[in-house]
Parts: structure tokens; sequence; C-alpha cells
């Protein structure tokens, strides 16, 4: 699987199972239990894949796959990669800080032209917001790029998990 260039920071992709999606989430509930180098959690039609926490870095991902079935013989694999949820809510958290003081900036900005005062150090923060917020952006970016060999190894890890379980073992 090659790491999408596109402008994405939670790659995502769909896979159609041959298999039923009871026998692969059983099997990677117990797959995860014998393998060191993955943790693998199950809930309902849920699995998660991380890295053991002695071998991550702040910019590790996980991988979530949902896995159920659509119709009658024809099973469905939803993948999601993304940073940890502590990581995704202080990004999301720092997104939204900086979108509201943005605003807040312009409704100052706003005020002091319609009362025909000064207003450049309004548009100053407008534009020191807008610089901060291409800086989380980027700084998402790179971690995604620090976690893209992890992000090929936790891929690997369910192709392999899927194909054990296609052989029939």
């Amino acid at each position: 699987m090659e790491i999408s260039k596109d402008i994405v920071l939670r790659p995502r992709f769909f896979k159609e199972l041959d298999i039923s999606s009871e026998k692969a989430l059983q099997a990677f509930e117990k797959i995860g239990k014998s393998n060191p180098n993955f943790v693998v959690n199950r809930i309902d039609h849920h699995v998660f894949i991380r890295i053991p926490k002695s071998k991550q870095h702040f910019w590790s991902p996980q991988l979530h796959l949902e896995i159920y079935e659509i119709a009658e013989k024809k099973h469905l694999l939803k993948g999601l990669f993304g940073p940890s949820p502590t990581v995704w809510t202080l990004f999301m958290f720092l997104h939204f800080i900086v979108a509201m003081l943005f605003i807040g900036s312009l409704i100052w900005m706003y005020v002091n032209i319609r009362l025909e005062k000064p207003h450049l150090f309004s548009i100053i923060a407008m534009v020191f917001l807008f610089i901060i917020w291409f800086v989380l952006y980027f700084a998402g970016s790179l971690g995604k790029q620090a976690g893209k060999k992890e992000m090929q190894d936790l891929y690997n890890f369910m192709e392999r998990t899927l194909h054990f379980v296609e052989l029939g073992r």
C-alpha cells in the first residue's frame, strides 16, 4: 500500500473481503494476543491496531478497522489511519482556539473600522493567527511523514492477518 500524497492527515481505505466479517474479527483478536509487535483491541465490529507503548513516539499512528457485513456473502472493511486520540484531540483543540481567536480579531477589526478607529493591530493579529494555523497544519503533515513507516507496518500486519484467515488457518 502506498500512503497517499494527497493533502489528507487521516488516510482512509476500503476493501471488500472474501471471508465473513466475524471470521476476520476473530482472527484479529486471536493473532493480536500472540503478536508482540502490535497491540490489537476489538470492540464489536471495530478493531484498533496500535504500536506497543515501548515503541511509540508522539506521532505514532494507529489503524482503526471497521469490519461488517453489507449483504449476504458481501463483507466490507473500512480502514482509517490516524494519530492517537490524545494527539488528535490536542490538534483539534488548537485549531478550534486559533479559529475562535481569528473570528474575534475579525470582529475587532470590523468594530474599529465602523468606529473609524485604527485597525492595524487587529489585521496583524489575523495574519499572525493565519500563520499559526498553517504551522499547525504543516506540523500535522510532518507527523504523518514521521509515522509513515509505522503506517506501512500496520497495513502489512492487517494484510497478513486477512491472508492468514483466507488460507483457512
